[in-house]
C-alpha cells in the first residue's frame, strides 16, 4: 500500500504488481523472468496471478526504464534474460514508500546534501 508520493509505476491498477516485482528484485538480483514470476506468485496476494501477466509487466517496466537486462544466456529452450532494477526504479520506490515528512524532515546534514544535489540535478535535466 502506498504511503508516500504517488508516482509511476506505483500508481494505477498495475501498482501492486510493480511493488511485488520490486520486492522480489530487492531480495536478490539479477533474476530471470521465470524466477521473478515464481517468486511473486509465492506472495499470497499474487497467488492467482499468471506468469504471463508478470512477464508482460516485467517487459513493460523494462520498456519504461525501471528494469534493465544485465545478461542474456542461452539455455535449453532459448534465450534467457536476467533483470535488475535501475536507479530510477529504486528512487521511485523510495518516493512511493516514504511520506513527505519522512523524506524531508529530521535528516542529518549529509542526507540534506544528497537530497539537495539530487534535486538540483533533476531540475537541470528538465
Amino acid at each position: 500500500m502506498r504511503r508516500g508520493i504517488a508516482i509511476k509505476p506505483f500508481v494505477g491498477t498495475g501498482a501492486p504488481l510493480s511493488r511485488g516485482i520490486y520486492y522480489v528484485l530487492n531480495l536478490k538480483q539479477p533474476l530471470t523472468t521465470r524466477q521473478i514470476g515464481k517468486s511473486v506468485i509465492s506472495i499470497p496476494y499474487f497467488k492467482e496471478t499468471t506468469l504471463s501477466t508478470i512477464n508482460k509487466k516485467v517487459r513493460k517496466l523494462e520498456e519504461h526504464g525501471y528494469l534493465k537486462k544485465t545478461q542474456i544466456t542461452q539455455k535449453v529452450g532459448g534465450l534467457t534474460n536476467y533483470y535488475e532494477s535501475t536507479i530510477r526504479f529504486n528512487n521511485r520506490w523510495i518516493l512511493d514508500s516514504n511520506t513527505e515528512k519522512e523524506l524531508f524532515e529530521n535528516k542529518n546534514e549529509e542526507t540534506e546534501q544528497i537530497l539537495n544535489s539530487v534535486l538540483k540535478k533533476a531540475l537541470q535535466d528538465k
